[in-house]
């Protein structure tokens, strides 16, 4: 992987990735050095309280995945250029780091992983694969859907589509945010990575068991949590995900639902600690 170059940048700091590409971040803490991915239509700020619980123990690189925040973006996308950003921000810390990754940030974690970054240890969040026939998943033609809206200029109804039929927001609870400015210009403003998050997911939701070998390339200790509230379809995925990696194993944490990480960020810190911690 490329090295990264680096540079000061008012709110915090930046790395160049792989393609030129700024990536902002914070760093905090100190200690052996964990980067937060975050999950779709998330930024940095959304794991703010998790970074400074996590930077009681760690060096914690909380950063804003590409087009988002005040990172930078590039005219195409693919995967690859993501675990490239990761791989910068490795380098920023010394050449290896944990990662920790909620959602489709978890599955862009593991990628990273299985592409060779150095990696020491995996902690995940409810990666939302849909691994089971029967299990919810995307709509089929959710890429297309996407891309149609944000082609017409509608950001805010791709948002919505996503919102209403990826993570199963209620209408109404849509309606609501809407009616929150600053809430509803963050989430618009990071519509266009949208396809970013459903080419990192890529065939895996299609109610199909995972393929070993796509993910080979993790031989880490990896933990996958997942949330005793939050659909079973997400336990199913994890068990899914310990079957194929050879040093992985599954915690339910009670009580937690897939927006654990951003509302109660003080429940999911510990078990993160703890893991990252093991020797």
């Amino acid at each position: 992987m490329a090295s990264a170059r680096e540079r000061s940048a008012g709110t915090g700091d930046m790395v160049v990735s792989a393609d030129g590409t700024e990536i902002a971040f914070d760093r905090s803490g100190t200690g052996p050095a964990v980067v937060l991915v975050a999950s779709a239509l998330a930024d940095r700020s959304d794991t703010a309280k998790l970074a400074a619980l996590l930077a009681e123990d760690f060096t914690v690189i909380n950063y804003d995945r590409r087009g988002r925040g005040a990172s930078g973006d590039a005219d195409s996308y693919t995967p690859d250029r993501e675990i490239e950003d990761i791989a910068a921000l490795v380098a920023h810390v010394g050449g290896s780091a944990s990662l920790f990754g909620s959602s489709s940030g978890a599955v862009l974690a593991l990628r990273a992983a299985a592409a060779g970054v150095d990696v020491d240890r995996l902690a995940l969040y409810e990666p939302p694969f849909v691994v089971a026939d029967g299990d919810d998943g995307p709509p089929g033609d959710l890429a297309q859907q996407v891309n149609a809206l944000l082609a017409d200029g509608r950001d805010g109804d791709a948002v919505r589509y996503f919102m209403t039929r990826v993570q199963g927001m209620p209408g109404a609870a849509v309606f609501f945010m809407k009616l929150m400015p600053k809430v509803w210009a963050n989430l618009t403003g990071m519509a266009r990575t949208l396809p970013y998050d459903i080419a990192v997911m890529g065939e895996t939701q299609r109610g199909e068991p995972l393929r070993p070998e796509e993910w080979q390339g993790v031989t880490v200790p990896t933990r996958v949590l997942t949330g005793g509230k939050s659909p079973a379809a997400f336990r199913r995925a994890a068990d899914a995900v310990t079957e194929i990696l050879p040093r992985a194993d599954h915690r339910v944490l009670p009580g937690l639902g897939h927006g654990a990480v951003v509302m109660t960020p003080r429940k999911i810190a510990p078990q993160i600690t703890e893991f990252l911690k093991m020797s």
